[in-house]
């Protein structure tokens, strides 16, 4: 009755909320970048990330201030190349009518602009890709028509490989979105819909599906324990390798798809 009672109240108890400092690092330079550092009482490590806000540590309950910032000038020098790779990326928005080149599947595709009345998009030739522009065309609707490009590729390559990994999973996804995320590349929510980031679609095909088959792999295991890890390797042998290339130049991705559609 009592161990009862004690599970009950630990799963009513509100959950506490992460402790934010902002931390202001001065560089050999003289140059200051930020750093939020967040105690998360849910973090089981240590972590350091770049989102579209700057850099952010996390710490776990368990860690010391001297663990955190020892952690944390340990990986400086990838912190300052991350944010430098982002610091580059303002001049790649998209210009109607002049942008000639988009990235997609890891390359850079040749863009055409061609005058039309109604605007749309469609694939090219020499795998290029064609946007139909009224010029009188609003700068945020060309971007509208963009972004639902990318969704429709994405779309059609998880239409590819889904099939292959269907048998072995208890079910199907229950639905897949398409979002922009600012460190996430997918998650699997409690019913069963899966989100990917569109970013993906910048990315080497195979690294894509490798975020695929990690998250199809959470309908088997909801952890990142040694089972869950052998599943995404039976299916993607390749996985480590995919995943460090996510780790070295993923931001830059987030980054120049926030820009093309957000000018």
């Amino acid at each position: 009755m009592m161990r009862g009672l004690r599970r009950l109240i630990a799963r009513t108890r509100p959950a506490v909320p992460p402790q934010r400092e902002t931390l202001v690092l001065t560089l050999a330079q003289g140059r200051n970048i930020q750093v939020l550092r967040v105690r998360d009482p849910r973090a089981r490590r240590l972590k350091l990330t770049v989102n579209e806000q700057g850099g952010r540590l996390t710490v776990p309950p368990h860690a010391s201030v001297r663990d955190a910032e020892h952690f944390l000038h340990a990986h400086l020098p990838w912190l300052v190349d991350q944010l430098d790779r982002q610091a580059t990326l303002g001049d790649t928005a998209l210009v109607p009518g002049q942008t000639a080149w988009l990235p997609l599947r890891g390359c850079e595709v040749p863009l055409r602009w061609q005058h039309a009345r109604a605007l749309g998009i469609s694939p090219d030739a020499d795998d290029g890709v064609c946007i139909h522009w009224p010029p009188r065309a609003a700068p945020a609707a060309v971007r509208r028509v963009l972004r639902d490009f990318y969704e429709a590729q994405g779309r059609a390559d998880v239409g590819r490989w889904l099939p292959t990994y269907l048998p072995g999973l208890p079910r199907a996804p229950r639905r897949i979105l398409f979002k922009r995320t600012r460190s996430l590349w997918g998650s699997l929510t409690v019913d069963g819909s899966l989100m990917l980031d569109l970013a993906l679609l910048l990315a080497p095909p195979a690294v894509f599906e490798y975020v695929l088959v990690h998250e199809l792999c959470h309908l088997l295991h909801r952890d990142h324990s040694p089972r869950f890890w052998r599943e995404v390797e039976s299916r993607c042998p390749d996985w480590r390798r995919h995943r460090d290339l996510l780790k070295q130049d993923g931001m830059r991705l987030k980054a120049r798809l926030r820009a093309l559609l957000t000018g």
